[in-house]
């Protein structure tokens, strides 16, 4: 959400802003809302002003038996009354027409993001590790001898349709693996606090984290309205909702492993092979609460802490800053970290670290309390640390062999019973 006065204040940037988007200018007429909501206003108030003065005369006329006076009076009110309920009501739909408009507008990106029109204007800024040298044609994960009859579409799509994917054997252990294996180094190593959060939640918190109004659509709904959550993100995130934190219980570190649930409305056709883009998956989230003067660093110690996964696990990846037109709606700034797929001889993304500012925590009311004692909205940042599924895909794609079997990175030993080869008859040896 915007603040409202910092577009009065000097709408002429925030259109500039915007427009390094690719948005059009809109403080015209969210100006215009905005000067009619505040007439309305005005003018309720000055009608009660009137009312008042009227409330307090009536007596006085009837004491006096002034009749007629009172007569008047008495009209005077109930028509004062009138014109103050009606200004509050357009009042009120001008402020809704207001909020709902503010609510649909991106956020406004840093002044460090690049420019660009989408991901191919995308600047990397790190590179780690060196892409593995095959003695033969690498395949995508899904190929791989050893992951083949442990990785089923068939029966998942007889199940749940398209995009879903059934694990068994070792696959599944592997991935459940990767999970435990993010959750406890950030836990223990980058000072996390687990959290088990829903993954059922309510509209608020959808609105409160930018997901609704304008995403709903890539999202699932239960006929109760619950939605299912995109990410734990959002529940993550929205615990701080309509708070006043203190300022010593600032910053707040987070994450959780969560199923999440996507319907993949605006990627219809894209990445349609394999596990790569699914309506379910795993992804382990971290989420940041911080004092604005701490985000940048903080995003920068985020991005660390998903990077050093990936370091640990000994796959290659490059980071990339997002440009303008490819940056996600609710974010000012946002690092991709993309891992090397020998399979599809690419980079692919397996984490997203983003600052929204002050952005949701406008939507949402959470603040703590500045040194002067006012409250502040606090900043809001959240990050992949990393998606559970993909981050498979490169341990299976990067480790593969020629005879089909794949060596499993060393991290990985306590959570498989010190076994780190996938055997081509898909066990674990």
């Amino acid at each position: 959400m915007h603040d409202i006065r910092a577009i009065r204040e000097n709408p002429a940037a925030f259109d500039a802003a915007l427009s390094r988007r690719g948005d059009a200018p809109v403080s015209a007429a969210i100006l215009a809302l905005d000067t009619a909501r505040r007439e309305r206003i005005t003018a309720a108030e000055a009608a009660q002003a009137e009312q008042n003065k009227a409330s307090r005369s009536v007596g006085a006329a009837r004491s006096g038996g002034d009749t007629a006076e009172f007569e008047r009076l008495r009209a005077l009110v109930g028509e004062k009354k009138s014109e103050v309920a009606a200004m509050r009501a357009e009042a009120d739909a001008l402020d809704a027409q207001l909020t709902d408009m503010l609510a649909r507008i991106a956020n406004l990106p840093a002044a460090d993001v690049p420019d660009g029109a989408d991901e191919a204007d995308n600047v990397e800024v790190r590179r780690w590790g060196d892409q593995p040298h095959f003695d033969f044609g690498p395949v995508e994960h899904f190929e791989i001898a050893g992951v083949a009859a442990s990785m089923d579409f068939e029966t998942a799509a007889k199940i749940s349709g398209a995009r879903f994917v059934m694990l068994k054997g070792a696959v599944a252990r592997i991935h459940r693996a990767l999970a435990q294996f993010m959750i406890d180094r950030h836990v223990d190593e980058n000072g996390l606090t687990e959290i088990n959060s829903p993954v059922l939640v309510r509209d608020a918190a959808m609105y409160g984290t930018d997901k609704l109004p304008k995403f709903g659509e890539d999202s699932y709904q239960t006929t109760n309205g619950w939605w299912l959550v995109p990410t734990s993100e959002v529940p993550l995130t929205y615990s701080v909702a309509d708070r006043v934190l203190e300022p010593d219980a600032l910053p707040i570190r987070m994450t959780a492993h969560t199923l999440c649930f996507r319907s993949e409305a605006g990627s219809a056709g894209r990445d349609t092979s394999g596990m790569l883009r699914q309506h379910q998956f795993e992804k382990v989230e971290m989420v940041s609460i911080v004092h604005p003067d701490e985000s940048d660093a903080e995003q920068q110690r985020m991005l660390g802490c998903a990077q050093g996964i990936l370091e640990a696990l000994g796959l290659p990846y490059r980071t990339v800053i997002l440009c303008t037109g490819d940056m996600g709606f609710g974010a000012r700034r946002t690092y991709d970290i993309e891992a090397w797929l020998p399979g599809q001889n690419a980079y692919r993304e397996i984490s997203s670290v983003s600052t929204t500012g002050d952005f949701q925590a406008r939507r949402m009311n959470a603040r703590f309390r500045g040194a002067d004692g006012k409250p502040a909205f606090v900043h809001t940042l959240n990050g992949s640390g990393l998606a559970v599924g993909r981050c498979l895909i490169a341990v299976l794609e990067n480790g593969q062999q020629a005879d089909g079997s794949v060596a499993l990175p060393a991290p990985l030993a306590p959570y498989l019973s010190g076994r780190l080869t996938l055997r081509a008859d898909g066990t674990l040896a």
